[in-house]
């Protein structure tokens, strides 16, 4: 009798110590999803204030444009900001344009671009700044649209250093030829209006071609080459986009030209080695991490209704052997 009441006393302790345990695991699981929940949450609130920023390049690998992408997303992530970066695989103003309808269709909170000297363009960014989107033109401004403000280069004062470094710089005056990037990107203009006031004061110098490489190296090359079969005596050529004078270096060499000047923008890395074999003169180099970060601080003064400066130039420097 006294073992079966031990045995009956054993089977309730383990009933209770087995409901015990089931309690406590259930109780564990609801804390875990509870604590998950909360995490969720707290992520979903984080991901919600961030600012949603696009960026569209005028070329998406150029590493001009990586480099402002870069300072881009370094400023952003200081101000509870996230980039999209995108922009034509090959440098394409219309494919630009279709980029900026798409992301404005998609409302982000802000949109930094290149400007274009375009009527379509300048009926974009209205769209956009109709529907509360602010936009920012990067590396080229677009005056005449009703962007916000622009960031990058006073670019008509980089043609004046340009002019200058030629003038100041070529071991040989006389004829000069031109590469630019892009006919329609105002940096470009910009660069050659400011590059012209030099030259047309300077004695010795005549400007007698310009042409556009659609900022390709190769393009740049085949230019230069056409460029010398039509005037044999040009002694100076310009690059004004980031891969000109790499390819005006490779043109010549194609056209078995010695004894000219080339000067470039930018410092890709076969400008840097050129000017290191002594093939390129000098180059004037941007600061596109600086563009980048400074249309982020822009942004946020924006974002935070303070006043801003519709034109926020950066530095160039010269680079030479």
């Amino acid at each position: 009798m006294a073992k079966r009441k031990w045995i009956i006393g054993l089977i309730v302790l383990a009933a209770i110590f087995g409901y015990v345990i089931v309690r406590f695991l259930s109780s564990t699981l609801a804390i875990e999803r509870l604590v998950g929940q909360l995490e969720t949450g707290t992520d979903a609130g984080q991901q919600q204030s961030l600012k949603h920023v696009v960026l569209i390049a005028q070329e998406l690998d150029n590493p001009f444009w990586s480099t402002v992408e870069q300072g881009a997303k370094e400023a952003a992530a200081q101000r509870d900001m996230e980039i999209e970066y995108t922009g034509p695989i090959r440098i394409n103003p219309s494919e630009q344009m279709r980029l900026l309808a798409k992301a404005i269709a998609s409302k982000p909170d802000a949109i930094l671009t290149q400007g274009i000297n375009e009527p379509r363009y300048d009926e974009l960014v209205g769209r956009a700044m109709d529907q509360g989107i602010p936009v920012i033109t990067v590396d080229s401004d677009a005056p005449d649209s009703r962007r916000f403000a622009y960031v990058g280069t006073d670019n008509r004062a980089a043609g004046v250093q340009m002019g200058e470094l030629v003038v100041h710089g070529s071991a040989y005056k006389g004829k000069i030829g031109i590469i630019l990037g892009s006919e329609l990107a105002d940096n470009q203009r910009k660069r050659l209006e400011g590059f012209r006031s030099i030259i047309d004061k300077a004695s010795g110098y005549e400007i007698v071609d310009v042409r556009s490489s659609n900022i390709s190296r190769i393009e740049a090359a085949k230019q230069t080459k056409l460029m010398l079969s039509e005037h044999p005596d040009i002694r100076t050529i310009i690059g004004f986009s980031a891969w000109d004078a790499a390819g005006i270096v490779e043109g010549l060499q194609a056209a078995n030209k010695g004894k000219i000047n080339v000067f470039g923008f930018d410092d890709v890395e076969a400008t840097r080695r050129a000017i290191a074999h002594g093939d390129i003169v000098a180059t004037l180099v941007q600061q596109p991490r600086e563009i980048g970060a400074e249309a982020v601080s822009i942004l946020q003064q924006i974002f935070a209704g303070e006043p801003y400066a519709a034109t926020q130039y950066t530095s160039t420097k010269v680079l030479e052997q």
